[in-house]
């Protein structure tokens, strides 16, 4: 459905592209495609299909695209330190910009180049010189534009697969305001990503305050701060004059931009000239998405009739249609029948592309097809040999039939893997999808693979897309990842799914009926605390309650406005009456019994084993994960993790090890940032938690209190997981400026940390992406956002990405390990489990001492840092026992 018929629209809309912004997001989104030259393509490549994409699925009658012009606009006549905190556009990025706007126009589009202005105040102009005539759709992501929004114009903000659209009615209910005195509330608050100071230590929570006791407006701020609580006014006072300056900065100009909208209708294409263009920058995987004649009366009548019967009888082509089947009709595909393996041809040094389907193999070599119905160990034998087998899950294959292990890791192509690792958040890497985008997404690198494929190949279309890609793989360095550690873990992995763990039953019925007696009473007790019956597990329902029967002061909103309830929430209020307690404990029991106890018993075999599913693909940060069920989610701390642990059991005459990495992205975290105090700490086996919280408060380390040294535990693991002030004071239940005092203090005493920090946000914005230790790597082209919000993100996943990704490639190199180790097979010891940082092994009774010590020797001995691996080691005969 096309966004005029989403967004109800009876007239045809007026698309306001800002150019400048896609041109960012394109050039960082993908920072490996030149042309063989070296020029590089990757920001055209994208552009032009997020346009190409647009025609194709909107078919708009007007667009405009705009970009910043060169030199300074007025706002940096007014405030010279306006921006000037950006960093240089790339080369690389510069290099593109003509061919970008030569692109645009050979799209038969409209492309303005604002002068003394930004691009983004010609696109406010013009959608408010328009909206009273027809629909503006404004597609972009700098949140100063909501100030454009009205009835009539709308804007559409695209971050990854996410698409976010914003209308007036919905900036109102979020904001609580109206889009016109977003420019005041801006220059309160500020703008870091445009160097906009606003009033120091003022955001958007206490922006709002200031607002509702004087006013809407600057005006407002200045004629009534005086009844403001003193603090406030003394933040606002010396920054009367200065916020006036702010938002004529935020403001957008609506007097720069007065073309007629006629001047945006969308042109017919010069097939010819942009073909001739994309073959210049070898961006032939655009070729076919070149628009097709748009009206049937151009084309032979044949190609007419089919077009009109394509399209539902009104005679339009879409607008990127495949030929009609009357000019180009689809040859069946020819498959080689093989039977037996002996049928097939020597594969001995040869690239073949293999794929599955119920109980059949494609096999696809150089140009033919062939389909397997023999034996598997057969098939096995044939190609142990080959060069290079891509298929699209190594895993899956393994799962279906064990004799696959015969071939060696580095014979394997994994194509979803390959796609992960070079996409890592996609989330979409199963066959259908990663063929589909051979042929339909347009992508350069599948343009001569898939020149002459059929739609309908199996096994040659895995071979096909292996040429594709494997070039990016290498080039992006991750052959090595590929080939040395994740094609090598897939074995283990799914030798650990069949092992499967015990679990006993007994417990997990004992547990589940305490579970549900204390459910009960709670429920009992939350009735009567609120006076009346409701349904508990309703938000609506247990919201009128808390906020209207009991009169609790609401704590947020939902997304669409309705009062939360959701934990978070809840954990803000639970001291201002004894139900809200009552309803967290509540949730936490139900979550337990409806997640854990009742479902987990009926998923065991017959030897009361429970089997999950490893995932390789699931993260960003290349942790694993695992489902059906979720094994790495089970509650392993706080009151009821030691019962919940216990239910996990060995078998009959075994036992358990479980082997767990200690502070092991803290350890991570010394290894890349060279920090003396981290160094010293581990070096010399010492608490690193009583060993910050000495430094942070000028004590010695036996004089450190159990709150000094929780504080110094939060912020220690906090800043891992890029936790801001507003999380450090909830954790710490102190107040926010007392939180940030103590960041700044960590930061003074641990300065090598905090230019550590810097210095992998600085290369991350340099080359777009960041890298593990083991080369893994993650693109983050949200760190050019001009949305502050999206950038400090994509700044705290690039310090996150390298920590706890390193932690993750180490804690894989020891399962590697750990499987093909021939002592641990020996002992009798099956790796069964997974979980964060820890590795559990099942073994005879007699053997797992053994078995605990070598698994732990293994863990400690994998990598080599500047500090060591330490490993804490418990045996039992359940998990609660060995963990």
């Amino acid at each position: 459905m096309s966004l005029k018929e989403r967004l109800n629209f009876d007239t045809e809309p007026v698309y306001l592209i800002d150019g400048t912004a896609l041109l960012y997001r394109a050039f960082y989104a993908r920072a490996d495609l030149s042309r063989s030259d070296g020029f590089p393509t990757n920001a055209i490549n994208t552009v032009l299909r997020v346009l190409m994409n647009l025609l194709k699925d909107e078919n708009p009658t007007h667009v405009a695209f705009m970009m910043d012009g060169k030199g300074p606009t007025f706002r940096n006549e007014k405030y010279d330190l306006y921006k000037a905190n950006r960093p240089s556009m790339p080369e690389p990025l510069a290099q593109q910009i003509e061919p970008v706007q030569e692109g645009v126009k050979l799209l038969g589009l409209k492309l303005l180049i604002s002068d003394g202005v930004e691009a983004d105040d010609c696109i406010c102009a013009l959608a408010n010189r328009y909206k009273k005539d027809r629909p503006v759709i404004i597609m972009a992501s700098d949140k100063d534009l909501k100030q454009c929004l009205d009835d009539n114009v709308v804007m559409i903000s695209q971050h990854g697969r996410k698409e976010t659209i914003y209308t007036l009615d919905g900036f109102r209910e979020k904001e609580g305001m109206e889009p016109d005195t977003w420019p005041d509330f801006q220059a309160i608050i500020g703008d870091s990503a445009d160097n906009i100071p606003g009033i120091p230590k003022v955001g958007p929570v206490t922006a709002r305050k200031i607002f509702a006791e004087t006013g809407p407006t600057l005006e407002d701020v200045q004629e009534n701060y005086t009844r403001l609580p003193d603090k406030l006014r003394e933040k606002i006072e010396p920054e009367l004059e200065n916020i006036f300056l702010y938002r004529e900065l935020t403001r957008m100009k609506t007097d720069c931009c007065d073309q007629p909208v006629e001047e945006f209708i969308v042109k017919d294409i010069n097939t010819d000239k942009l073909s001739a263009f994309l073959d210049e920058y070898e961006l032939r995987g655009l070729q076919r998405n070149i628009p097709r004649p748009k009206k049937a009366d151009t084309l032979p009548a044949a190609a007419a009739t089919a077009a009109k019967s394509k399209a539902g009888g009104d005679g339009m082509l879409s607008l990127f249609g495949d030929a009609p089947a009357a000019e180009k009709p689809e040859a069946p595909l020819a498959v080689t029948e093989a039977a037996t393996a002996d049928a097939l041809p020597s594969l001995a040094g040869e690239d073949v592309g293999l794929t599955f389907e119920d109980d059949t193999f494609f096999v696809g070599l150089m140009d033919t097809e062939y389909r397997y119905t023999g034996p598997v160990p057969d098939l096995v034998r044939a190609l142990e040999n080959a060069s290079i087998i891509a298929t699209p899950s190594v895993q899956e294959l393994l799962r279906a039939d064990s004799s696959w292990n015969y071939i060696l890791s580095s014979q394997w192509f994994d194509l979803s893997l390959a796609a992960y690792l070079l996409d890592p958040e996609s989330r979409n890497y199963t066959w259908a999808r990663l063929k589909q985008s051979m042929f339909q997404d347009g992508r350069p690198e599948f343009a001569q693979p898939a020149k002459d494929l059929h739609p309908h190949s199996k096994g040659l279309a895995a071979l096909a897309y292996m040429q594709g890609i494997k070039n990016q793989v290498e080039g992006a360095e991750l052959t090595r990842l590929m080939v040395e550690l994740e094609i090598p873990l897939i074995p283990a992995l799914v030798e650990m799914e069949k092992a499967g763990i015990g679990i006993d039953l007994t417990a997990f019925q004992e547990f589940l009926g305490d579970v549900s007696s204390q459910l009960a009473e709670l429920t009992r007790t939350i009735i009567e605390l609120a006076g009346e019956e409701f349904n508990i597990r309703s938000s609506q329902q247990l919201a009128v309650v808390l906020f209207d029967r009991l009169d609790i002061k609401a704590g947020g909103k939902t997304s669409t406005g309705l009062r939360s309830t959701a934990n978070q929430v809840l954990e803000k209020i639970r001291d201002k009456h004894p139900i809200v307690e009552a309803v967290l404990q509540y949730r936490m029991l139900e979550k337990l019994r409806s997640t854990y106890l009742e479902p987990l018993p009926k998923l065991v075999d017959a030897d009361s084993r429970l089997h999950t599913h490893f995932n390789q693909l699931s993260t960003a940060t290349g942790r694993l994960s695992s489902s059906r069920p979720n094994l790495q989610n089970i509650p392993i701390r706080g009151i009821h993790g030691p019962r919940m642990r216990g239910c996990f059991c060995a078998g009959e005459g075994n036992m358990l090890a479980a082997a767990d990495y200690s502070q092991i992205e803290l350890r991570v975290l010394a290894h890349f940032s060279k920090d003396p105090a981290l160094l010293d700490a581990f070096r010399n086996d010492e608490d690193i938690h009583s060993r910050t919280a000495a430094l942070l408060n000028d004590k010695a380390v036996e004089d450190v209190t159990t709150d000094e040294r929780r504080g110094a535990k939060t912020i220690n693991f906090g800043l891992i997981y890029g936790m801001g002030v507003q999380k450090l004071a909830r954790e710490l239940k102190i107040k926010q400026t007392e939180a940030k005092e103590f960041t700044e203090t960590y930061f003074e005493k641990m300065a090598t940390l905090k230019a550590y920090y810097e210095t992998i946000v600085e290369d991350a914005q340099t080359h777009g992406f960041v890298t593990t230790l083991a080369g893994r790597r993650r693109l983050l082209p949200e760190l050019h956002s001009r949305n502050n919000q999206l950038a400090s993100q994509a700044k705290r996943q690039a310090v996150n990405t390298v920590i706890q990704g390193s932690a993750a490639d180490i804690i894989k190199m020891a399962m590697v390990a750990a499987y093909k180790d021939q002592e641990l097979k020996k002992l009798g010891a099956q790796l069964i489990l997974q979980v964060h940082d820890e590795l559990i092994v099942e073994a005879p009774a007699k053997n797992i001492e053994a078995a605990g010590a070598r698994l732990k020797q293994i863990m400690q001995d994998v990598a080599k840092l500047d500090v060591p691996l330490k490993v804490d080691l418990g045996i039992g005969k359940n998990w609660a026992e060995a963990h």
